[in-house]
């Protein structure tokens, strides 16, 4: 069976936030098709175990809806952490994680393709969230890609934070500043004064608590116009869930690209 997501359970069901009625059935069904991806190594260096917490969707199945769901696509036009545009019939928010291995799959397998054939001519709009549960490496991570993105560089440092082999390097300090040039940012000075503000760190917990509030426990996670799927799955499944959520969509209000 093949592992294509990252789990953590999370112990403090406070963070647990209720956002509208149906967001429990698609809790379930988040964790239901949920992966367990590469964890860091644990205090005594060995490697915490994949483990599959259950089984992917097939392409032919057709997971509900949730309106709820799909009012927390932002289409902010001037959001540096999404691309395409602000008015797409369709909206795809992920929830990832810069240390999870099957994150960085989908980003290099998987969402290229996706951009090119479906952000590329106006139907797909990418809305990234910023869901850190590996600890303080991520954390940092997180708030080096907001940062990055403060200065228009958001996509850069994802594929830079994203090629192979970049995750083993950690997201230290200097790390940071070197996937900040690989990404073409321009003042560096300014970027490691944005990874360690406050701004950084709320923007970072409001996405991690909204997915907290789903009921995620994987990375990634996506709602493709309300509709939950889990895991870095086949490239069909993200075709059948844009398709058929383009073909269902109501005209969106008027917005710019990014």
């Amino acid at each position: 069976m093949p592992k294509n997501g990252s789990k953590k359970t999370q112990n403090n069901k406070s963070r647990n936030i209720a956002i509208g009625a149906g967001v429990a059935v698609a809790a379930v069904l988040l964790g239901v098709a949920s992966y367990t991806a590469t964890k860091p190594e644990d205090a005594g260096g060995s490697t915490v175990k994949e483990e599959a917490a259950g089984s992917a969707p097939s392409a032919g199945e057709q997971p509900g809806v949730y309106p709820e769901l799909e009012k927390l696509a932002r289409r902010d036009a001037k959001d540096p952490l999404a691309q395409g545009r602000a008015d797409a019939p369709v909206v795809m928010v992920e929830y990832a994680d810069f240390k999870c291995g099957f994150c960085g799959k989908f980003a290099r397998d998987t969402e290229p393709g996706l951009v090119k054939k479906y952000v590329d001519e106006g139907t797909l709009r990418i809305e990234w969230r910023n869901f850190p549960i590996f600890g303080e490496d991520s954390e940092r991570a997180a708030r080096g890609a907001w940062a990055a993105g403060r200065q228009g560089r958001f996509w850069q440092f994802h594929e830079a934070a994203y090629a192979e082999g970049s995750k083993e390097k950690g997201f230290g300090d200097d790390r940071l500043k070197e996937l900040a040039k690989d990404a073409g940012v321009e003042d560096v000075d300014r970027f490691v004064a944005d990874v360690d503000s406050d701004a950084a760190k709320a923007a970072v917990k409001k996405d991690q608590e909204e997915a907290y509030g789903l009921g995620a426990t994987s990375t990634p996670s996506f709602l493709v116009n309300g509709r939950p799927i889990s895991g870095a799955q086949p490239d069909q499944v993200f075709d059948q869930a844009i398709e058929a959520a383009a073909k269902s969509a109501k005209p969106a209000g008027k917005g710019g690209s990014k």
